[in-house]
């Protein structure tokens, strides 16, 4: 059965980066999102890769390991690659679909035009980088 719109935006509500965005805003989101099926196995992302996209989990569980070691693990709502549509550095991790997923993907020019368009978006962008930040800071032993 395929999914309602409805069912789109509560996921992308979720995405701590969309949490201030209006109704209307979540739907550009969407619009300019791609939806995609994955297998359970497959790779969605490998480390070192350039990567030009930006994923949202919709539905599935997936494993994300540096230099093959398992970090963690992200579920329905959780996100990754934003760094790499921010900056064209390899990936510093991979990620492996744990169960059959759906996932939401904004590529590179999309997301450009995003925050373009609306500039809420670039600021909780930002936010959501600088809390990141401020974890794995909180990691290192100085």
């Amino acid at each position: 059965m395929p999914r309602r719109a409805d069912d789109y935006l509560k996921q992308l509500a979720k995405v701590p980066m969309f949490r201030a965005l209006s109704k209307r805003d979540l739907a550009l989101v969407k619009r300019n999102a791609e939806d995609h099926r994955i297998r359970k196995g497959d790779p969605l992302v490998k480390e070192g890769a350039r990567g030009h996209e930006f994923f949202i989990i919709v539905d599935g569980k997936a494993s994300v390991r540096r230099k093959g070691k398992k970090i963690g693990t992200l579920g329905p709502g959780e996100y990754f690659g934003e760094l790499a549509l921010l900056d064209p550095a390899p990936r510093n991790a991979s990620v492996t679909a744990d169960t059959d997923m759906e996932v939401l993907i904004l590529n590179e020019r999309e997301f450009s035009g995003l925050l373009a368009e609306v500039p809420t978006l670039a600021r909780k962008v930002l936010t959501g980088m600088a809390r990141r930040l401020h974890e794995a800071d909180s990691k290192i032993v100085y």
